[in-house]
């Protein structure tokens, strides 16, 4: 194994053929997954999962590729590593002859793993799962974004726009790389018959992959999940936190410029990114830096509620889980997925996406009715225990896993 493929397996006393006290077959699962260079709510979710399938007795074993990799990598050599990984190939091959696993569950491939990874799975007669963690497949960028607003030229298309207007970090080149992956995959066939089962995050995001061109019977809903979060003293509710990468798409500029059309109430915000100084600067808000888990809990637990301001079309945010774990209801744009993860009056409240006096408008109404936000908090901890609980996720995800292996 090369120094740029971490593999580790792990058993907990089941076998892959045993049974679990629900009576289900034990998978074994081999996980893929290539991690961020900045660490971010993707590995969190591959992390949540790993745990949870050894938890509940199956054997997992790791293939995980980092893009500190790239560190003095040459363009052209990555370019075409993108678009199709002989290592990848290689190695997983390997794996797959070695560890014989039930299913191979992919996560994230940009840039190191690459799609290539489906086909040694197709070529061992092993089936693929694939999480739908962002847009890609559909928008080179992955959040469906341009100029600050939501844009869809690409969806169902050769995304030769997002090439024209460098949609992917600013750069022609890099765009030209991320779309050729996806369109030459789309031309082998393999997003159409090499991944056995896909899994979008809600209903909002199934509609736009299979625009794309997915085939809708293989892509199924599991939403992300948290686990319970550890109990900390009670404190009264006030101000206002957001949690997240502190950049345009997450709407922090819209939540700044509401600060300071009404500082009455305090706003708490903790994360780092490219808006870090200008956050830091802003006198109307508190910025908290990068919080553990154990952090963030604390700040919900006294929030009166948590802000989701993206101007992007969000899958399904961790921290709107966590938030709703806490039974803190969220403030959120209108705009995506939100609107059917908030439910407005009953979870949390919406504002119009990019409008930063309609947000401050939504504030200054939950700070005048902490009770009703109170209430909107104790459903949304409803909504936890009963969509995004570890237990309920591990259903979901076993029966995603039992349709992959007897399609």
């Amino acid at each position: 194994m090369t120094p740029g493929a971490a593999v580790a397996a792990a058993g907990h006393g089941v076998g892959a053929t045993g049974s679990g006290a629900t009576g289900r077959r034990l998978h074994k699962v081999l996980v893929v997954h290539n991690a961020y260079r900045l660490r971010g709510g993707e590995d969190s979710v591959v992390d949540s999962e790993l745990a949870l399938l050894r938890h509940n007795g199956h054997q997992v074993v790791e293939y995980i590729r980092h893009n500190d990799e790239i560190d003095g990598a040459s363009s052209m050599p990555l370019a075409a590593q993108s678009l199709w990984s002989h290592q990848t190939t290689s190695e997983v091959a390997a794996m797959l002859a070695r560890e014989r696993p039930d299913v191979v569950h992919v996560h994230n491939t940009l840039p190191l793993v690459s799609p290539s990874v489906y086909w040694a799975c197709a070529r061992a007669g092993v089936p693929v799962v694939q999480t739908l963690h962002n847009f890609r497949l559909a928008c080179p960028q992955a959040i469906f974004l341009r100029e600050g607003k939501v844009c869809e030229s690409c969806l169902g298309r050769v995304p030769w726009r997002a090439v024209a207007h460098g949609c992917y970090r600013g750069s022609r080149a890099q765009s030209a790389v991320v779309a050729a992956t996806s369109t030459l995959h789309w031309m082998l066939g393999t997003w159409s018959r090499k991944v056995t089962r896909y899994i979008a995050l809600n209903e909002f995001c199934r509609d736009k992959f299979i625009a794309a061109g997915l085939p809708p019977d293989r892509v199924a809903i599991k939403p992300n999940f948290v686990d319970e979060p550890r109990a900390v003293e009670k404190q009264a509710r006030q101000g206002f936190l957001y949690v997240g990468r502190l950049s345009v798409e997450k709407g922090v500029s819209v939540l700044l410029e509401a600060a300071r059309l009404d500082d009455q109430e305090e706003i708490r915000i903790a994360g780092s990114g490219p808006q870090a100084r200008q956050v830091s600067a802003t006198t109307e808000v508190k910025a908290l830096g990068v919080l553990d888990p154990g952090g963030v809990n604390q700040e919900l637990a006294r929030a009166l509620a948590m802000i989701i301001p993206s101007i992007c079309y969000e899958s399904h945010p961790r921290t709107l889980v966590e938030a709703f774990a806490c039974g803190t209801p969220v403030i959120a744009s209108r705009l995506g997925a939100m609107p059917a993860l908030v439910t407005e009056g009953v979870t949390g409240l919406l504002f119009n996406p990019g409008d930063a006096q309609d947000l401050a408008r939504v504030m200054r109404w939950a700070s005048q009715h902490p009770r009703e936000m109170a209430a909107m908090g104790a459903r949304a901890r409803d909504v936890y225990e009963s969509k995004y609980s570890p237990a309920e996720n591990y259903r979901q995800l076993i029966e995603i896993y039992d349709a992959a292996c007897c399609p």
